[in-house]
């Protein structure tokens, strides 16, 4: 039991909403077709009664079989049947066609929804959950949900179908007709008890199908580590027991549903039995008609079957109930990155100030505490430090991808809380260690922060990068298909893409995570030259990986345990022998053009 219930927890941003919100909200949704609703509801109307005149014309038949007056009406019952049979497929058809655009119009509302919610959530989000699992709601729940107005669509039709059934019951024999709904109870009964565990069964399915989802999704991102270290049969290995437990729960989900319709039918046999003989003992002591008795029985056929489907409804409905629940979840999502006004941010230029800001990731675990410091407009500065020192964590905040919890951050002296973010982040250029490139050509993910760009400013931009040399060793020039996520590209003509995106932005504040760290001295060279032109003028950060880069900028922050240990250039503090000397012999000592192996460190100050 312990096997199938790992790692089907609930999702922190998940929530438990009941029937009645459920259905509210999505009624929301089908609002907007009340139109194409009136009709299909209509077609259910005319459509149940066309259903139910059919064993009536049965039953005349049979009266007049018994009486021998057969030949002189047969041919106008057996048209009547035939028209009714035809008119009642072709309110079918229309009630069909209409419901089915109906449902589609609001998954596909639904769906922008989801995708929707998922573009505004915070970064944090993301390094909370995993891909894999977003994706299922997006896809695999939104389809679940369509099962809802399917479903809805048929209760309402069974429903009309037994409120004419019992009319017609009733009106050949009231003693039969209470027999018969002597068993609904029961029926209906048996059905609310299953309703309960059909939705847990189902909420664990669903789980259990987000997490093969994104152990797949994790799977195909690392595949080219997994090939390269010889590990296919790990990945495969660890995959077994995920999609075994998701074989388990479905298996328990498929035992729920199925389970159900055996026993409601083993009910209504059984009643169907008792009316039988009760019927032809009427019949045999003339208190029922032959032909009475033919649209008794056709009446209870007819009456079983949707009123076994309204009892099951209860327990399918939860699966369409709960990736409702997930889905709405996933929109309803607090989110943690909260602006308290909405000022355009305007052209800035570039001053950033932390006061006192206290940050953690985990709110219990700071990694930032009453962190003070000030870059000013125009300046270049390098964050440098140990692992886990802060270097990425300060960029998180001026992007403002995570809330800190305490303190205040400005931007030209206004508090980044009152921007409105869209205008805000539009001034801020980030270009990470590993750039991510969309599928399209080298054109199309420079033109990325603005799409309306001329052929003339994306090439303007391209050549401005490492002096346009690199786009001639591109196979179609800046029409060169990029691959998914950028693999037909090096990962330095992947970084010069992102400069020249960079570029075309024209941000007024850049942060780099160190540009230059995974690629050849030649591409360096290019992609320092390329710096040259897209930090001139800006505010930069700089979390750097190369001596080349911490040379040149105006001040470098030595970090240690989210607090600033020193500050200054390169010259002086080296000269000073603290810890940026000890950072220095680490990090970048190697770095040097006139490092020589064996040389030694440089020497540190006891102070």
């Amino acid at each position: 039991m312990g096997f199938l219930m790992d790692g089907l927890d609930a999702e922190d941003y998940d929530r438990t909403y009941n029937d009645r919100d459920l259905l509210r909200r999505i009624m929301s949704y089908f609002r907007p077709k009340l139109g194409a609703m009136v009709l299909v509801a209509s077609m259910i109307v005319l459509g149940s009664a066309a259903q139910a005149v059919i064993p009536t014309l049965g039953s005349l038949a049979v009266d007049a079989i018994a009486d021998g007056t057969i030949g002189e009406v047969g041919w106008l019952l057996a048209a009547g049947i035939l028209a009714t049979g035809v008119l009642s497929w072709g309110l079918n058809y229309v009630r069909q066609k209409n419901s089915a655009k109906v449902t589609g119009d609001v998954v596909l509302r639904l769906r922008e929804d989801a995708f929707d919610a998922v573009l505004e959530r915070d970064l944090s989000f993301y390094d909370e959950t995993p891909s894999g699992r977003i994706v299922s709601r997006v896809t695999s729940d939104t389809d679940d949900f369509a099962t809802v107005s399917t479903l809805t669509m048929d209760l309402i039709s069974q429903v009309l179908m037994v409120g004419f059934v019992t009319a017609l019951l009733f009106a050949r024999s009231v003693e039969l007709a209470l027999l018969t709904l002597l068993v609904v109870p029961v029926v209906v009964g048996l059905a609310l008890l299953f309703r309960r565990l059909a939705r847990l069964s189902t909420r664990r399915a669903q789980r259990s199908l987000s997490r093969v989802n994104a152990n797949l999704q994790e799977t195909m991102g690392g595949i080219a580590v997994a090939k390269n270290f010889r590990q296919e049969q790990q990945v495969y290995d660890e995959f077994r027991p995920i999609n075994q437990q998701s074989y388990q729960v479905t298996l328990r989900q498929g035992f729920v549903f199925s389970a159900i319709f055996p026993v409601l039918f083993l009910v209504a046999g059984l009643a169907t039995v008792a009316l039988v003989q009760l019927g032809g003992a009427n019949v045999v002591t003339g208190g029922l008609s032959a032909g009475d008795w033919y649209l008794f029985l056709q009446g209870v056929s007819l009456f079983w079957f949707p009123l076994t489907s309204i009892a099951a409804f209860w327990s399918q409905f939860q699966q369409g109930l709960s990736a409702s629940e997930r889905v709405f979840a996933l929109i309803d999502a607090p989110p943690r990155v909260v602006q308290s006004d909405a000022q355009p941010a305007g052209r800035l230029a570039g001053r950033i100030e932390f006061q006192s800001v206290t940050f953690g990731y985990d709110p219990a675990q700071p990694v930032l505490r009453s962190f003070d410091l000030v870059i000013e407009a125009g300046e270049s500065v390098a964050l440098v430090g140990h692992t886990g020192a802060g270097k990425s964590t300060l960029s998180k905040l001026i992007t403002r991808f995570y809330e800190f919890q305490d303190g205040r951050l400005l931007i030209d002296g206004r508090d980044i809380r009152t921007l409105e973010l869209g205008s805000y982040r539009r001034q801020i250029g980030a270009v990470p260690q590993a750039p991510f490139l969309f599928s399209g050509t080298v054109a199309d993910n420079i033109r990325y922060p603005r799409p309306d760009a001329t052929d003339e400013e994306v090439l303007a931009a391209a050549s401005a990068v490492g002096g346009g040399d690199w786009i001639d060793a591109l196979p179609g020039g800046l029409e060169t298909d990029v691959g998914e996520h950028g693999r037909a590209l090096s990962m330095g003509q992947r970084q010069l893409v992102a400069l020249a995106r960079l570029l075309i932005q024209d941000p007024a504040i850049v942060v780099l995570d160190e540009a230059t760290a995974s690629v050849d001295p030649l591409t360096e060279a290019q992609i320092q030259e390329g710096l040259d032109v897209v930090l001139a003028g800006r505010t930069s950060i700089v979390i750097a990986h190369r001596l080349s880069t911490i040379e040149h900028v105006d001040r470098i922050i030595v970090l240690d345990h989210g607090q600033i240990v020193e500050e200054g250039d390169h010259a002086t503090l080296l000269a000073k022998g603290g810890r940026y000397c000890q950072v220095y012999n680490t990090y970048f000592r190697h770095q040097s053009p006139n490092y020589r192996a064996g040389t030694g460190f440089v020497p540190v100050s006891s102070g």
